[in-house]
């Protein structure tokens, strides 16, 4: 049997979101890319050995899909994207976010919602990326039989190209009011 648990944040509560998400941005930009993503790696593996809830476990794998698709050499993430995603990065690898992460249970709560809310605003490039994946995995499992490095190359960025053009017909046909954060 499941639960279905819902809250409603305060406007104080998204003033604690807002200012935590600006104090991780400012940490992207003082940072290196390298830096942040390699800090969060322990804790995914951290994450891993914990009891922590569906819902927070599920946002977790979102968070490694995300640093999977920054660390593809062949996708190629516009700064905006990347910002997302090592924002949600560098809240999840802070000590000092919201709920501390040792609270069992709750402690990765806060980490899940700004997970979500990066996922939100990413979901159709996460959904091209994924299919940019497939679309990769298919081609080089032919790829023995073409030995054309450069018409993979070719192959791979076209895709790319398309799959993206349709994340943003689909960003734009769906734009509706402004963000929270």
């Amino acid at each position: 049997m499941s639960l279905r648990i819902s809250f409603e944040l305060s406007n104080n509560d998204i003033k604690h979101f807002r200012e935590a998400m600006r104090k991780a941005r400012r940490t992207v930009r003082m940072r290196e890319d390298s830096e942040i993503v390699s800090e969060a790696r322990p804790l995914f593996e951290d994450v891993d050995t914990r009891q922590v809830p569906v819902f927070v476990r599920h946002r977790i794998e979102l968070l490694k899909a995300m640093t999977d698709m920054l660390e593809d050499e062949e996708w190629h993430m516009r700064r905006r994207e990347r910002e997302r995603v090592l924002t949600a990065l560098a809240y999840f690898r802070d000590p000092d976010d919201l709920i501390p992460d040792e609270i069992p249970g709750l402690g990765f709560l806060d980490d899940a919602i700004m997970i979500e809310l990066a996922v939100r605003e990413l979901k159709h490039e996460i959904e091209a990326y994924r299919d940019f994946c497939s679309y990769r995995e298919k081609y080089d499992s032919g790829f023995r039989l073409r030995r054309n490095a450069d018409t993979r190359a070719r192959k791979l960025a076209a895709r790319e190209q398309q799959l993206r053009e349709r994340a943003a017909r689909r960003r734009d046909k769906e734009q509706g009011p402004a963000q929270v954060l």
